[in-house]
């Protein structure tokens, strides 16, 4: 059996070169892989694309990477809490391609099921589907739109075995299993790391095939962007 475990984050990003396109799993801050980005940005790589929903915030996630300058491109759905993306967007130091959140899970799907375009309705009509080709289908128009696929895809779950077999927990699941499919190569850290044979084969959401390298992180803080609470 081929062995895909690495000791640490750092381990697992060592060949991550400047200019490299990368799809981080996560929504907000749920489900992101939290000791990859902080090696991300001990590594201090530049010129980055980065395909996530969003942006993380101005102090945690891929926010960090922003505040480095790390980050030449973002393909994002939904980028509102980070006051640091709004700048650079504004200023034009930041590439941005915003997507309809629905059409950017499916282009990542797409990405590792190999099929290079489909047909969406949503966003036709607006700036969306811009110099994208359009058709109409059963009396309803339709935008193409093409996959994406990654250099690396760095995903987060809860538990994996030593084959890259992955559980993710809850809403944690997000975007994380369709960017695990899409990566030439792929890196998942868990927060814990079994042999070959404890997971559950009915319970894994991705299988151990589109995984390269697999290791157990540490110190998750697992933060919240706005927490509510309901009055007394």
């Amino acid at each position: 059996m081929i062995n895909k475990v690495v000791t640490n984050a750092e381990e697992a990003i060592a060949d991550i070169q400047d200019g490299a396109t990368l799809m981080l799993g996560g929504f907000g801050l749920c489900g992101i892989p939290e000791n990859s980005i902080a090696a991300l940005v001990k590594k201090g790589i530049k010129n980055l694309t980065c395909i996530s929903n969003n942006a993380g915030v101005d102090d945690f996630g891929i926010g960090l990477m922003l505040q480095q300058r790390q980050v030449r491109k973002m393909i994002s759905s939904y980028v509102g809490e980070n006051k640091e993306f709004e700048r650079q967007l504004l200023s034009g130091e930041l590439e941005v391609e915003l997507i309809p959140q629905g059409t950017l899970a499916e282009r990542c799907r797409a990405g590792g099921a190999g099929i290079p375009a489909f047909f969406t309705p949503a966003g036709y009509g607006t700036e969306v589907a811009v110099g994208k080709e359009t058709r109409e289908i059963e009396g309803k128009m339709y935008v193409m739109e093409q996959w994406l696929r990654a250099d690396f895809a760095i995903v987060k779950a809860w538990k994996g075995d030593t084959a890259g077999n992955l559980i993710y927990r809850g809403t944690a699941r997000n975007f994380n299993p369709m960017m695990a499919t899409a990566g030439k190569i792929t890196i998942a850290e868990v927060e814990e790391l079994v042999p070959v044979g404890e997971l559950d084969p009915n319970h894994i959401h991705t299988q151990g095939v589109f995984i390269q390298r697999i290791f157990q992180g540490k110190d998750y803080e697992k933060r919240i962007e706005q927490r509510t609470v309901s009055k007394a």
